[in-house]
């Protein structure tokens, strides 16, 4: 199985394209519900990677395609860092299990 990107810049392209991940640019989301759609029924690919932008500007999207079974959707930082929170670790584990940490 492989992993895929789909990012909405150049800089994070290139850089997973250095790490020997294939991916695409898409800056609409036209162009990215496309790529997205063509990914998730190419049964090589199984894990694909989104930037965290995606998930700011089309969370309806980004978690439907979390709710599928393959590929797993990870959201990963672009060049611009993290939209989360210092503490989100510790805040997901909170929620997760109901302990206070």
């Amino acid at each position: 199985m492989k992993m895929y990107v789909i990012c909405d810049n150049n800089d994070t392209l290139t850089g997973m394209r250095l790490a020997g991940v294939e991916g695409e640019k898409a800056e609409t989301k036209e162009a990215f519900e496309a790529a997205a759609d063509r990914i998730i029924h190419d049964r090589s690919v199984g894990i694909l990677m989104i930037t965290e932008g995606f998930g700011r500007k089309y969370p309806e999207l980004v978690n439907a395609l979390k709710m599928n079974n393959e590929p797993l959707v990870i959201e990963i930082p672009d060049r611009h860092g993290t939209g989360r929170k210092a503490n989100f670790i510790t805040s997901y584990i909170n929620e997760a299990i109901g302990v206070k940490l």
